[in-house]
């Protein structure tokens, strides 16, 4: 049976550090092919490495190391026991600068889900009626009963994976079940070790990958390779409220959206992340507000629109992502006005599935 510190058992957050030591001693197994490479899903080359050998270069980097490779050398982990209040465990969230905290259910005696700011977004569009009514299932519901309602109309098992998978399945895992956390459990133990992100992926080849051989098509413009969305972009305008923009993001599933004026120019970026900070300000109770006031006034710290342009190589939109440490950039044209999104999602299938003749996104 797994065994957990018991300050997570009973819904106080528990935080984990894990040292180079501890990473020693406590995993020690080599990356292994897993049934993903063996043949549950075929590899099939796709034709460019007959014009530049190096094309799947990323691809054998990351079947070449494994998840705990992936792992900080110290990290924080958040864990809440599904008795633990909705409302409280978002205010957990906020105060330690996480996004998502894995569920334990001390009954099962093992890890059930993950709690993200998708559910904080989906309690807020579900119950919100105005800023006279108060939310009471915010305020009230514990995590369990939350989930009882939410899987009703959602098949959410928890997907995770273990340390010695190796980082090519699990960029596979990401992108295939949409997902933007995916933690890495001990099967020994059943222990979380930590929650791995594209973010946490593409720093890993941005720190380790220097030796790499560059592929040809990283020197071509994105005009060219056509790498993110450029159809049926989802904007959110600066006269509709928040609660529009929570609309969309649980229509859409898209994880930012681009405030635009009436000329379409994008004038911010509204994040999943972002709404997180109306827990934050104890300001969820008035979702009416324009995405214009919100930004005037700092009721959340709307992220800074990092841009890309149509000129620019992949490289250069690959190392200002990495860089910059956000999870995309909005493509314009010369006057601002919105063309596309080039996530880390769109760069993950481009530089190391497609390649080995995987599509996870589009699949």
């Amino acid at each position: 049976r797994p065994v957990l510190p018991f300050c997570a058992i009973i819904s106080v957050i528990h935080l984990m550090k894990i040292n180079e030591t501890t990473k020693r001693l406590s995993w020690t197994h080599s990356c292994r092919l897993t049934d993903l490479q063996q043949g549950s899903l075929s590899l099939c080359p796709s034709q460019e490495p007959l014009q530049d050998p190096d094309s799947d270069a990323y691809a054998k980097f990351f079947m070449s190391h494994c998840c705990y490779d992936a792992i900080p050398t110290s990290s924080k982990l958040v864990i809440f026991d599904t008795t633990l209040q909705v409302k409280k465990a978002f205010f957990a969230l906020v105060a330690n600068g996480v996004r998502a905290a894995p569920l334990w259910d001390n009954k099962l005696q093992c890890f059930v889900g993950m709690l993200t700011i998708t559910d904080f977004i989906n309690i807020l569009h579900r119950y919100y009626r105005s800023p006279m009514v108060q939310i009471y299932e915010l305020e009230e519901h514990k995590i369990e009963t939350w989930r009882e309602v939410y899987l009703q109309y959602s098949l959410n098992s928890l997907i995770s994976i273990t340390p010695d998978s190796s980082l090519f399945e699990a960029i596979y895992s990401l992108l295939k079940n949409k997902i933007h956390r995916l933690p890495v459990i001990d099967p020994e133990s059943g222990n979380v070790l930590h929650i791995l992100t594209h973010k946490r992926i593409l720093k890993f080849l941005h720190i380790f990958g220097s030796m790499i051989p560059k592929p040809r098509f990283l020197q071509k413009r994105i005009e060219e390779v056509k790498i993110g969305t450029f159809k049926s972009i989802a904007t959110v305008r600066e006269t509709e409220t928040v609660y529009d923009a929570l609309s969309i993001f649980v229509e859409r599933r898209v994880s930012a959206l681009p405030v635009v004026n009436e000329q379409g120019k994008v004038v911010a970026l509204y994040s999943r992340f972002d709404v997180i900070n109306l827990a934050a300000q104890k300001s969820y109770n008035n979702l009416n507000m324009t995405m214009q006031e919100v930004i005037q006034s700092r009721w959340c710290c709307i992220e800074g629109v990092l841009k890309c342009y149509p000129h620019e190589t992949l490289e250069t939109i690959i190392d200002r992502i990495a860089e910059a440490e956000v999870h995309r950039l909005v493509l314009v044209d010369t006057e601002d006005v919105v063309m596309g999104i080039v996530s880390l999602s769109d760069l993950l299938q481009a530089l190391v599935l497609t390649p080995a003749g995987v599509e996870a996104l589009f699949s």
